[in-house]
């Protein structure tokens, strides 16, 4: 197995984002001195962290005088959550059917919604539950649609078990890591959208560097034992892993920064479009055959994407007008 070592490489190369992000600002702003854009920079990553701990006082009032350390213990906090869930897909993938697999880890749409209603104070809602719903139901199509009896038979009953319950475990805390990461290291509604990016590149990239100074500790363990060797990749092997700890880099990034600027709910139903996108380039790249079950399975995916990003959309609009009416009758009662 290669579970640690790909979560850990795969993982800590999100922080090189700040890097990069750095980067590009320093083209898009060559005439300051580089001395002054980095001083700035850190000076709106350190007011935004205030704007989050202000937001919510009352729930952590010690760490309003120590910022640090509050972002320090959320990012251990969310890097665990996200790094067993992770894990729990490698193990799982030979105790398991690539059906159950699939269908079981993409139910963390539904979990996010369920980890949001206590934790984010969501008022259920009728039609972001059916969107959500809509998206499951189009997993299961994609991963049970046109499976036969024999690959629905591999392996035994009870590895099958143990693995089916395995990455259910992931799956929740998958859904998990997006509600705390929104709850803990996202600024407040209203935050304008380039400091909301700035920040949630910064936050993955804080992540990726957890990652990369405490997590190394057990593979030499793992080595050692025997229990997961760990080998240096080359050829192609190294060429194929490189790729995909660069596509990750950027679509956990992404993913990120969508979670900041809308919710944990509508981006991790957006995510479940990939599943849709990878059989289109099978189909492309490899000649794969595009079943009726991926086609079917996908529109119901987009559908449900649809459905929800309309009813967030008229969620925030209808807070904007609110908070707009509650800024007028301030003003107006201090007029008065």
């Amino acid at each position: 197995m290669v579970v640690a070592p790909n979560r850990y490489l795969t993982h800590g190369s999100w922080a090189f984002l700040w890097p990069a992000q750095l980067l590009v600002l320093r083209i898009r702003k060559r005439q300051i001195p580089f001395k002054n854009l980095l001083r700035s920079h850190v000076s709106l990553l350190r007011s935004t962290l205030d704007m989050i701990l202000q937001a919510d006082r009352s729930s952590h009032p010690q760490d309003v005088a120590h910022p640090f350390y509050y972002l320090l213990r959320c990012i251990a906090l969310v890097t665990t959550a996200l790094t067993i869930a992770g894990s729990t897909w490698y193990i799982a993938v030979n105790l398991t059917t690539p059906s159950d697999l699939t269908a079981i880890y993409n139910c963390s749409a539904f979990f996010a919604y369920a980890f949001s209603i206590p934790l984010l104070r969501e008022k259920p809602q009728a039609d972001k539950i059916i969107s959500v719903m809509i998206a499951v139901v189009g997993v299961l199509v994609v991963a049970y649609g046109d499976n036969t009896n024999k690959q629905e038979q591999d392996g035994s009953a009870n590895t099958r078990l143990g693995g089916n319950m395995l990455i259910g475990v992931g799956s929740v805390l998958y859904g998990l890591y997006e509600v705390l990461y929104k709850k803990l290291l996202c600024p407040p509604s209203g935050t304008s959208s380039g400091r909301s990016v700035i920040f949630s590149n910064t936050v993955c990239a804080c992540i990726g560097a957890f990652t990369l100074l405490i997590l190394w500790i057990p593979l030499p363990l793992l080595h050692w034992t025997g229990w997961e060797t760990f080998e240096i990749p080359t050829g192609e092997t190294a060429k194929l892993l490189s790729i995909s700890i660069f596509a990750n880099a950027v679509f956990s990034g992404s993913f990120l920064i969508l979670i900041s600027l809308t919710s944990p709910v509508l981006s991790s139903v957006a995510a479940l479009l990939t599943i849709f996108l990878v059989a289109i380039t099978d189909n492309i790249l490899f000649g794969r055959e595009l079943t009726s079950a991926a086609i079917i399975g996908g529109l119901l995916i987009i559908a449900a994407f649809g459905l929800l990003s309309w009813a967030t959309w008229k969620e925030m609009r209808e807070e904007s007008e609110k908070e707009a009416t509650d800024l007028t009758s301030d003003i107006e009662d201090h007029d008065d």
